[in-house]
């Protein structure tokens, strides 16, 4: 029963066109790790260095998202330093595009502000979004708190068609939010 249990697991990723697949408490070590194990299989894979390097650019915003903003984390007590927070990332290969998928716990009282910003970043033309782009990087400059808007504006400007989203109430104080960028 196990092994027919994971081994159905491994091959919806692999009918998914899943290359990269985790699930679980992330941390900067374990980006590092994971982003070494992409490049290394992409470019096994003769894939074009400049699409390697804006699908390990969208996975890297994705994934720090992911650490950054995580609803589940935990903190190291003695300075409150996040160690680990709970999500997802996949990144895989569909229709001739790279994908990348990330997903965690949100709080629900953020999730209209959120859905609003990326239904605004969408809705830009490429040009104005490298405009916004090099706008918020110059605010950014001097106020912390424009930089969280800056990895999600990466990745729409990188991606190669609409990033999609979706929002799953969890309980009564999170929501699960989910992004697919396509590279």
């Amino acid at each position: 029963m196990l092994a027919t249990e994971y081994y159905a697991v491994k091959q919806d990723l692999d009918r998914k066109g899943v290359i990269v697949s985790f699930g679980g408490y992330l941390s900067e070590d374990v980006l590092v790790a994971l982003g070494e194990a992409l490049r290394k299989r992409m470019a096994l894979d003769d894939t074009d260095a400049n699409v390697i390097q804006r699908v390990f650019s969208v996975f890297v915003e994705q994934t720090q998202n992911v650490i950054r903003y995580s609803a589940d984390r935990f903190a190291d007590t003695a300075d409150q330093a996040i160690a680990f927070s709970s999500g997802m990332v996949t990144v895989g290969r569909e229709d001739g595009r790279f994908f990348v998928v990330c997903g965690n716990a949100m709080d629900r009282r953020a999730v209209d502000h959120l859905r609003s910003h990326l239904t605004q970043l969408i809705g830009m033309d490429r040009e104005t979004i490298r405009r916004y782009y090099r706008e918020r990087l110059m605010e950014s400059l001097d106020d912390d708190s424009s930089r969280a808007n800056i990895g999600l504006i990466e990745i729409v400007r990188r991606a190669s068609a609409p990033v999609e989203f979706d929002f799953l109430e969890i309980d009564d104080q999170r929501s699960f939010f989910c992004l697919k960028a396509f590279i």
